[in-house]
């Protein structure tokens, strides 16, 4: 619909639930595992994935088919969420997600780096953000990393990408520019924002979902050794780090397990936190952070039924479930066995 009038969360949250109803659950999971890719797609043409499935069949098979088939069907879902809301729930939901113009702009990025032809590009986008999928495949076909920069600069993007881009020449890394892109995003989530409750449960959702990405943040360069500013990492907006005191948690694993475990998060974390301890693989940690996001957000949806956090755990939902699919996937392909997929799998 769009941002004038009022909000009408009733009858979008009542959509969100039916569509969450109808999210794979662990049995489907159990099945999808032991598919080969062929299988797997003929299991999403008989769900809700038919219409991206039939309508890609034709130019993609195998695993470009699921990869393609998902990503269309999740940029279809989240453009539904925005064609239910009104008012300010439109707005809020359309902010968050500008993290696929963030997706997007990225993938642009790391195709011209990469020297990937534009069409292939553009089949990776996930046409979910505000940035149309004309100008999307428009930016795809320039030849140059500083082109790109050029013809964002008019976007709320634009500013922070140019102050960027020296660092991207002296390095040679897309990292700077990928950095500004994401620390650009947190900040527009909760810039001029308007009052009342959805708003309240808007931040304190963003709150948890900066803490929790900066946590696996620091984790990553506690683990890594290398000499990379903490800062550079840090996104404003949490209530758990400083960015004063980041550089020294970083430089004592003890201190930064610490901290974590005695924050408002430690006990949906507690499990994560000793394996940690332990010097296990931190992809687990990743799934188990992401896990107490949705937590979270359920939480906080059931203090506030009717604010806007039941669609943002519905939005992390679905893109855990393509994640999911997409994963085991690709582990399928790879011949990975099916212990290993089931550790890949996160069930929401």
């Amino acid at each position: 619909m769009s941002a004038a009038g009022g909000s009408n969360p009733e009858y979008v949250i009542a959509r969100v639930r039916a569509r969450r109803a109808s999210l794979l659950g662990e049995d489907a999971y159990r099945r999808l595992v032991r598919m080969d890719p062929a299988g797997i797609a003929r299991f999403l043409e008989d769900d809700a994935y038919s219409p991206e499935i039939n309508a890609l069949g034709t130019r993609h098979g195998g695993t470009d088919l699921i990869e393609y088939a998902l990503n269309a069907n999740l940029a279809q879902t989240y453009r539904d969420l925005l064609g239910w809301a009104d008012g300010q729930l439109y707005d809020l939901i359309a902010r968050y997600l500008r993290r696929y113009d963030v997706w997007n702009i990225k993938t642009v990025l790391r195709g011209i780096y990469s020297e990937v032809d534009a069409e292939t590009v553009g089949d990776d986008l996930i046409l979910a953000g505000e940035l149309e999928e004309q100008r999307l495949r428009a930016l795809a076909d320039l030849g140059a990393i500083e082109q790109v920069v050029e013809a964002l600069e008019r976007t709320i993007y634009g500013d922070a990408l140019a102050e960027a881009y020296d660092a991207y020449v002296s390095s040679g890394l897309l990292f700077p520019l990928e950095n500004a892109l994401d620390r650009t995003y947190y900040d527009q989530l909760l810039t001029d924002l308007p009052g009342g409750q959805q708003t309240r449960a808007y931040v304190e959702f963003l709150t948890a979902e900066v803490d929790f990405t900066n946590i696996i943040n620091m984790l990553r360069l506690s683990r890594s050794g290398a000499a990379l500013d903490p800062a550079a990492y840090f996104l404003d907006g949490g209530a758990l780090f400083r960015l004063e005191t980041v550089d020294a948690l970083v430089q004592n694993p003890d201190e930064l397990l610490a901290t974590i475990r005695e924050s408002a998060y430690g006990d949906r974390l507690s499990g994560m936190l000793a394996a940690v301890e332990t010097g296990a693989s931190l992809i687990p940690a990743e799934h188990a952070v992401e896990a107490a996001l949705l937590e979270t957000a359920d939480s906080l949806g059931y203090e506030n039924p009717l604010s806007i956090t039941p669609v943002l755990s519905f939005i992390l939902a679905k893109r855990r479930e393509v994640d999911n699919i997409r994963a085991i996937a690709r582990g399928r392909e790879a011949g990975l066995d099916v212990e290993t997929l089931e550790s890949e799998v996160v069930i929401v």
